[in-house]
């Protein structure tokens, strides 16, 4: 319904991810969002991979709304990160198109050589 009703008029063409619904609060026991006295979950944002392994998340408490635009930048990261092989990875702030970084030994100490945050736009 929350998508339905109401991301849909937030976001143009909608959510372009799944969004899951936990009314008995099954999944948010398992994640550790649920709390059983009130009936309700935190704000849980979990972002997991095609393996099923969980790669970042963020909970807050109901009074503080997340950014959209954070988790889909966020969701962009991972998949770049992986179609590379982690090849290269993002840094702070990382945008799409933005400067990558390529992991390595002869990167130790040097990062600042390469990237720096008040390179960014």
């Amino acid at each position: 319904m929350w998508n339905d009703k109401e991301l849909s008029k937030m976001v143009d063409g909608g959510i372009p991810f799944h969004m899951a619904s936990d009314t008995g609060g099954e999944v948010g026991t398992l994640y550790g969002v649920y709390n059983e006295d009130a009936g309700v979950e935190m704000r849980g944002r979990f972002i997991i991979d095609p393996d099923g392994v969980v790669q970042a998340m963020e909970v807050l408490t109901p009074p503080v709304g997340r950014k959209l635009a954070e988790t889909v930048r966020q969701i962009k990261a991972y998949q770049l990160v992986r179609e590379t092989n982690a090849a290269e990875v993002t840094p702070a702030g990382w945008e799409p198109g933005d400067v990558t970084l390529k992991p390595g030994a002869d990167l130790v100490g040097k990062v600042w050589e390469v990237w720096n945050p008040k390179m960014e736009k």
